[in-house]
């Protein structure tokens, strides 16, 4: 492993733009994270969530060695077994009776020898990923336009562009660093326009000059008016539109009736305001529309992707610099899944599973005894073939479905009565992992070796710079020994990732010829030492030497049909059928936090901005419901419930509710959102609609709230609601009570024999606090409201000695010493800045959002929080002028 002061570049494990890291060992044994100025995607700028990874990094809670029914087992011992119970269901119940379920967060290698052992060596296509619930509506209707899953264009066309219009995306918390990009640049060329289109006026809308509210699932209307109007206008190229696609007529037709008033009826944006963009749009040949979850997470998902390229290919705005559709892809290598055949429905080198020459093609390279010969089943279909009885094996890698699925109760069920199930991760206790037969140790971000591709076909090195703890291995080692068990062992036998890397750039050159758009021919030979040095490089490569660059598809209009043409895909909006006694829940990511919380969950400063699961929910819909700021409210549908806190919003449309999706058993009671989504997929990828779910929201009564910070986690939690987040030396601990128990019973079940308590009947807050010798080990505040105690200033106290007994005294006060300013709650996580430190900048003069960096250090890192910033200036002043 590097030594002290050594700097490792590697890759983000985060979200899909891929962001270049510096690593380096401190003298102390520590490590430092810093964005690398020399990566193309980042130019060294990073995230928040970047900037913590280094506090992600320790061995608590690390699942280190491989176990077979919860204890300890040698690894032969445990790979074995696996082998044993794959061969055992295959012979007897088929090829299809075994399946794996693989996620983004793996590296291309892993993606790979899953790929290979379950489609050419098991011979099924049963491999599906979690990336199936992030971006399959964009590969599905990249397929039906371009005949390939290629991203036309590449993050430099963001800066290049005249018009950005970004929709179903909130830029700024989920791809900050593009958001970054985009900001730069709009500062330096302020005639740069930006168009948002999403139903919740997000943090994204700071950066827009248009915000368009749209209903939820309208997208495929506003683009078919926006298409029918570029035609009414006479805005299309047609020369180009004759020379090199298909369909353009029928897709004419089927957006003929989409006017402006149509499109204003069923979208909720008024026709001045589908004018003004549609006018903007037309009249700016250099625009990008990139679209993210927003988009993709629909039943009619890849309608709309369907509905922006169609567009794009009407005025021939594709491929070339500032211009083309743009997928923003979620994890750091959904791309690089896509490109080994990760999804049940493609195959290795974006080749067609359903196409007899493909699959013989791949065949004869993989030497392979047999090959699958239909799509495998998608996501939902497979855990409900788990469910059913037909899948009798299972590998589950590096992602938590428990969690992240739709109908997330019916998944646990069907894990936990599945007869062998098998998990590999880097945590040994997290929803899934819980219900596995064998668990097998990975390696995590930091310690493993491979590459990654991201949102723009940049391939990029994740490098190890910390050594391997315990017995964990690499995902490809474990699959590979794995297959080697049961028969493959010639095919099976790398030593390295970079024999791997080899022979996938091998495979996408193999009899390629220019026929297909994914080629890495200039990979196909590189050594281990040139592997170790690999730089960032875009693909394709069909040379013989990498070359590094700007490299963008199809602006010579020649595309991967068979034909060479673009296919126009024709539409059909659907309007909506709402109930009006019902809200539609939109879920997605908030802005510190990621995934299930398995990696972000353990900053303690990643925790203090969103440190509970929430509800943001419409003022007048609160209102008509009875609800106010904090109550705790039940969400429900027919699959399920969950409780959290609600947050009243005007930036929520009204009729909608957004919850995150990161919270689970974990770190809450009962907040695990994707229990309540439903199992509905777009018809044409199988991609899950997880923004648009009918449900009832309802106020809870409870008797007592309570909030406790403590030195050690507890070890068991009988609330009906609680939620627990990491703080710096210690846990934060939020519950709530329904049934009537006394204040000394409470505070015995979470402080075990408090030292000090005391009643403030004036406030009605009983607090009780526990030291041993100078320490404070806990404290504990009850109220029949959300306790108002400052959980900055809380967390800041477990490090802290109390010799004194005035210092005690004022810990159960709940309140800092006057000479301590409070933070309040934490606005800006990199610099660790609280609202109240911001609200005092701006009462000394601090009235942008530079100033306030100027005198705070708010949003001078990663700018996520400027949003917050301005909303906060805004506030002050409108507040200011009401004083006056």
């Amino acid at each position: 492993m590097p030594e002290a002061g050594t700097v490792v570049k590697t890759t983000c494990p985060y979200c899909g733009v891929g962001c270049g890291l510096l690593a380096a060992r401190v003298a102390d044994g520590t490590i430092e994270i810093k964005g690398d100025p020399e990566h193309p995607a980042n130019f060294g700028r990073i995230c928040s969530k970047g900037d913590a990874l280094a506090e992600t990094i320790d061995l608590d809670g690390r699942l280190l060695y491989p176990q077979i029914k919860g204890d300890r087992a040698a690894w032969n011992d445990a790979l074995a077994l696996v082998a044993n119970k794959f061969r055992d269901a295959v012979a007897q119940y088929g090829p299809d009776s075994v399946a794996f379920y693989v996620s983004g967060q793996i590296l291309t290698e892993d993606y790979y020898v899953a790929n290979k052992l379950m489609k050419g060596f098991i011979g099924s296509a049963n491999i599906d990923t979690n990336s199936r619930l992030c971006m399959a509506s964009s590969v599905a209707g990249h397929r039906k336009a371009f005949g390939s899953d290629t991203v036309p264009g590449t993050y430099e066309d963001l800066e290049q562009a005249n018009l950005i219009v970004l929709t179903g995306s909130n830029l700024m918390w989920c791809h900050p660093v593009l958001h970054q990009r985009i900001a730069a640049i709009k500062e330096r060329r302020p005639d740069l326009r930006v168009v948002l289109i999403d139903p919740r006026r997000t943090q994204t809308a700071e950066i827009a000059d248009l915000h368009l509210a749209i209903r939820p699932d309208s997208d495929v209307a506003l683009f078919a008016g926006l298409l029918h109007w570029l035609d009414e206008h006479q805005h299309i190229d047609l020369e180009w539109v004759r020379a090199h696609t298909n369909g353009f007529d029928q897709v004419i037709q089927s957006s003929a009736d989409w006017n402006l008033q149509n499109v204003a009826d069923l979208t909720g944006v008024p026709t001045e305001q589908l004018t003004m963009f549609y006018r903007l749009w037309a009249a700016t040949e250099k625009t990008v529309t990139a679209y993210g979850q927003g988009v993709n997470q629909s039943s009619s998902g890849t309608d709309k992707v369907s509905a922006i390229i169609n567009c794009h290919l009407a005025t021939a705005r594709i491929g070339k610099p500032g211009m083309g559709p743009f997928s923003l892809t979620g994890q750091p290598n959904a791309m690089g899944g896509r490109e080994v055949g990760g999804l049940s429905n493609m195959l290795a080198a974006h080749l067609d599973i359903e196409n007899a020459e493909h699959r013989d093609l791949v065949q004869r390279f993989w030497n392979s005894p047999t090959m699958a010969d239909k799509a495998g089943l998608k996501a939902v279909d497979l855990f409900r073939a788990v469910g059913d009885g037909r899948i009798k094996a299972l590998w589950i890698m590096a992602t938590n479905p428990v969690v992240s699925m739709p109908e997330a109760d019916s998944v646990k069920k069907a894990i936990r009565d599945c007869p062998f199930v098998v998990v590999s991760d880097v945590m040994a206790t997290t929803d899934t992992v819980k219900l596995a037969d064998v668990k097998l140790p990975s390696l995590a971000w930091g310690e493993k070796n491979g590459v990654v591709t991201n949102s723009e076909r940049c391939v990029s090195r994740q490098r190890a710079f910390l050594p391997a703890p315990g017995e964990a291995r690499s995902d490809w080692w474990q699959l590979a020994q794995v297959a080697r068990r049961m028969g493959f062992e010639s095919e099976f036998a790398w030593t390295s990732p970079a024999e791997i890397f080899r022979e996938h750039a091998a495979l996408t050159a193999f009899e390629n010829n220019g026929s297909r758009d994914l080629d890495l021919t200039a990979c196909a030979f590189i050594d281990e030492k040139t592997f170790a040095g690999l730089k960032p490089f875009q693909w394709p490569q069909a040379g013989q030497e990498i070359k590094f660059g700007t490299r963008r598809y199809f602006a010579d209009g020649q595309f991967f049909t068979e034909d060479r043409r673009a296919r126009f895909i024709p539409i059909e909006p659907k309007k909506d059928i709402v109930d009006e006694h019902l809200l539609r829940l939109n879920t997605g990511r908030v802005r510190d936090h990621w995934h299930t919380m398995t990696r972000t969950g353990k900053s303690p400063r990643l925790s203090a901005h969103r440190s509970e699961p929430y509800c943001e929910v419409h003022p007048k819909d609160a209102s008509e419901l009875h609800i106010v700021e904090d109550d705790l409210v039940r969400l429900s549908s027919e699959h399920g419930d969950v409780i959290v806190r609600a947050k009243l919003s005007d930036s929520q449309q009204q009729g909608s509710v957004f919850v995150p999706m990161h919270w689970n058993d974990e770190t809450a009671a009962n907040a695990r959102i994707d229990r309540v989504i439903a199992s509905v997929v777009d018809p044409h990828s199988g991609q899950p609609a997880s923004k648009h779910m009918p449900v009832t929201l309802e106020r809870i009564n409870m008797n007592v709230h309570g909030f406790a910070m403590l030195r050690d986690k507890p070890s068991e939690l009988n609330f009906p609601y609680w939620s627990i987040a990491l703080a710096k030396q210690g846990w934060l601990l939020e519950f709530a009570e329904s049934d009537i128990r006394g204040a000394n019973e409470l505070a015995q079940s979470v402080l075990h024999t408090p030292s000090l308590s005391c009643l403030d009947e004036t406030n009605g807050i009983w607090s009780f606090a526990k030291f041993h010798d100078d320490q404070l080990l806990g404290a504990l505040y009850l109220s029949t409201r959300r306790v108002t105690t400052s959980r900055s200033w809380a967390a800041d106290q477990l490090g802290r000695t109390f010799s004194d007994m005035s210092a005690r005294w004022r810990i159960l006060a709940g309140r800092p010493e006057s000479d301590i300013p409070d933070k309040g709650a934490i606005v800006c996580s990199c610099m660790n800045v609280g609202i109240n430190e911001i609200v005092a900048a701006i009462n000394k003069g601090a009235l942008t959002v530079e100033a306030v960096g100027q005198a705070s250090l708010a949003g001078t890192n990663c700018g996520s929080c400027k949003a917050e910033i301005r909303e906060i200036i805004n506030a002050s002043v409108v507040a200011d002028a009401k004083l006056a």
